[in-house]
Order: structure tokens, then sequence, then C-alpha cells
């Protein structure tokens, strides 16, 4: 497992994993509050709501038209085309949607699975259009979205333009006297009274309260928004059973990959390590026998000298073995194989396992070479003096924390071998969470499936 991992924290284009995250970014003198009427986010989710009532005029009047005129002639053959058709328009709309969130709210939704017609004619397509849920949660945004769109227009442009017209009162005050024939913005006025914005503490207090409505309607806006996100993702996106799919056909992809690997290095090691000597035995024992009669002192040596290179070939047997599939995790459990991996760590590593009962096998044997990965990249490249490894169980979960006090830094970036350990975790529906601040301590958490 080491070669596949062993740079997590280790030197990458000659310049260390560790401590190298680069400062933080500078801090803007505004605070959020201040700042978020004049940021281009706020603008674009404003134009979003904005651009929102018409494209959901034309969603709605297209879907209710649709659907109204193919449902009219479902007795006769042309009404299931028809709706067909109006279904695969609204597919199209959607198709805008994505765009348009994506555009303006950054928000990124894959699209959803595409049709499968099992035959290629006419009907075929229509069949494959009719049963397909994506069109019908189509059809179902273009007619929910229409009444969110009103509500979030007027919401949005109301706060929007009393914000701004109360905040700039005191810099217009002046075209009512002189061109409204008026003394300010009438507050009240009937047969017998009117009221006028028009003194100083008035017009005071209009621009502060249009202060308060400009500072709320970003926030306003982006609640508005939230719902749209909400609309866009759960209906114009993959189903959850397409998007488990696409995941599983990810994780298989690694699986295989990663069995390759590892395939791949045990090949490796035995050709290039025990495999090459017992070829040298084999040789030494050979010379051995040819000098047997005429030289047996120099054949006993060789003898000798053989004997050693077989309890070294079984040596490295028995770590390659270890390797695949330790023999004590499987008798005694992760409690003493882990114990086994801490005591060759070069950093002492204090090792507490809280389990009542042992998970899947091949749980306990991905949590056994996370661990031993973990401690491997301590050794060689955190500059620890001291390391922890914590397991235990949440409800139907296994925690693993690895904890160092070396230098800190770490990264599951793409290049770093964190990132394959990150993958090999996704593929049992894992997780990997690594903590790094320069200067340490480095905490690494796993999250693997109980599985019991």
């Amino acid at each position: 497992m080491a070669t596949e991992y062993g740079h997590g924290y280790g030197q990458r284009n000659g310049t260390s994993d560790w401590g190298t995250q680069g400062t933080a970014g500078r801090r803007p003198r505004l605070p959020a509050g201040l700042r978020a009427p004049f940021e281009g986010r706020t603008w674009r989710e404003l134009a979003y709501v904005l651009l929102g009532l018409p494209i959901s005029v034309l969603m709605f009047t297209y879907a209710v038209t649709m659907v109204a005129l193919g449902a009219g002639l479902l007795v006769t053959f042309l009404g299931i085309p028809v709706l067909a058709a109006g279904l695969a328009g609204c597919r199209g709309l959607g198709a805008l949607e994505r765009a348009r969130a994506r555009g303006l709210l950054g928000l990124d939704v894959a699209a959803p699975e595409p049709l499968r017609p099992r035959k290629g004619s006419l009907m075929g397509w229509v069949g494959a259009v009719l049963k397909s849920g994506t069109s019908w949660r189509h059809l179902l945004y273009s007619v929910l979205h229409f009444p969110w769109a009103v509500f979030s227009f007027v919401v949005a442009v109301n706060f929007w333009a009393y914000g701004w017209a109360l905040l700039t009162y005191p810099v217009w005050y002046w075209v009512f006297p002189l061109y409204g024939g008026q003394d300010g913005l009438q507050l009240y006025g009937d047969e017998t009274h009117r009221i006028y914005l028009d003194n100083p503490f008035e017009i005071t207090v209009t621009a502060l309260v249009g202060l308060l409505f400009t500072l709320a309607t970003p926030w306003i806006v982006r609640a508005l928004t939230l719902v749209d996100r909400l609309l866009v993702h759960g209906l114009l996106g993959p189903s959850r059973l397409a998007t488990r799919v696409v995941e599983l056909e990810s994780d298989r992809g690694i699986v295989v990959d990663t069995a390759a690997a590892d395939l791949r290095r045990i090949e490796r090691d035995l050709h290039d390590g025990a495999q090459a000597r017992l070829v040298a035995l084999a040789m030494d024992l050979g010379l051995a026998k040819e000098k047997l009669a005429e030289d047996p002192r120099a054949a006993a040596r060789m003898v000798d000298e053989a004997h050693g290179e077989v309890k070294t070939a079984l040596q490295e047997l028995r770590d390659l073995a270890r390797g695949i599939h330790p023999a004590v995790l499987t008798d005694r459990g992760l409690d003493a194989a882990l114990s086994s991996v801490a005591s060759r760590c070069a950093v002492p590593v204090q090792v507490d396992v809280d389990l009542q009962s042992r998970p899947a096998p091949a749980i306990e044997g991905i949590a056994y070479f996370t661990v031993s990965e973990l401690l491997q990249n301590i050794s060689k490249h955190a500059r620890a003096t001291s390391a922890t490894v914590d397991v235990w169980r949440s409800e139907d979960r296994l925690m693993l924390q690895v904890t160092d006090n070396g230098v800190g830094g770490a990264g599951a970036g793409v290049a770093s071998g964190l990132a394959g350990l990150a993958e090999r975790l996704d593929a049992v529906d894992g997780i990997l969470v690594v903590d790094s601040p320069a200067g340490g301590p480095t905490r690494v958490t796993a999250e693997l499936p109980w599985r019991g």
C-alpha cells in the first residue's frame, strides 16, 4: 500500500506539501452587510429574479397550453404525440433554466439522464418521453415556478426601488419644490391636510429608512434565489437514482484500478524481492553441491550463507503477505493489528480502539490500510515527535482519526497521495477529511460505513 500512496505528505515538484498552503487573502475593509448592495453577486441574483418573471410566463403558458391541447386531443391519435412534444419542450426550457442558474447564480446542476428510446421510431421516442420521470419533473417546474417568480419579482423590485428611492431622497429633494410645485415627498394627504417630508429631520429619517431597505434587499433577494436553487436542483437535475448510478460506476472504476495497481505492486515485489533471492539461493546451493566432495568446508560455508538468504526471503514474504492482508487482522481484529502497525512507526504512537464488535472484513481491511498509510506518511514526512490513533463507532459508521504534532501543511490535493487515499475511501462511500494548518498539528479523519 505504501508504494501507491507514499507521497501524501511528501515532496512534490521539489517542494514539500507541508507548510505550502499559502497565506490567506486580505480581509475586506467593509463588513459583509455594507458590501452586499455593491457586490456583483447581488446584482447577478437580482438579474436572475427580474429575468425569472418573463421566462416563467413563457414556460407556464407553453406548458399549460401543450398539456391542455394534448389532453383535449387524447380522444384522437394526435393527443399522445402532442403531449410528448410538450414534455420535450419543457425539457428544452429546463436546459435554458439550468444555463441561467449556472451563469447568474453559480449553480452548476448536471443535465439529467438523456432519453433512451428502445426503438428508433417516432413512437419509440414518444414512449421514452412519456415514461421519463425527468420529463414530468420539468413540466412540474414550468408550472410551479410561475407563481413563485411573480412573488419574488414583486418583492425584489419593491424592496430595491423603495430602498434606493428613500436613500437618495436628500439628493433629489430639490425636484419637488422646483419642478413639482410641492414641498417635497407627500407622506399623507386628504381634502384638508397634507404632510410632506420637507424638514432636515424628516429627510434624514427618510434616508435612514432607505438605508435599511437598501442593506436588507441583497439578503432578501438571496433568500428568494435560495428557493430557486432548490427548485432547479430538485426538479431540473438528474434524479437521485441516476446520480447514484453514476457514483457507483465511478466507484467501480476506482476499485478496478486500485485492484490492478495492487496486483502490479505484488508482482513487482515478488519479482524484485523474494523471487530474486530464491533464484540466487538456488544458484548458491548448486555451487555448494558441486564443492561438497572436493571442498566440504567451503560447501558448508556456502550452505550457511544460503540459510541466511532463506531467512531473508521468508521475512520478505511475510512482509508481502502482511501488505496484502495481515493474519493478525483476521485473527484478532483492528485493535491488535493497529497496535502492531504503530509499533513499527518511527514515532511513538498511542492507539485507542473502542469497538464492541467487528465491522465487515472488507471495511476492516480498508480501515487497517488507511491507518497504516497515514502512519507511514507521518514517519516519512511529518517531522513529528508523537502521534495518536483513535477508532470508534458512531451509529452505522466506523470513525478513524490519526493525529500528529508535526509541521502541518498537508493537503489532499490532486497530485498528493492523500487524494488517492480519499478515492479509495470514496469507493466504499467513505470520507476523508484533512485538517493540517501550517505549523501543525495535523488531524486526518476517515469515516467508513460499518456494514457489520
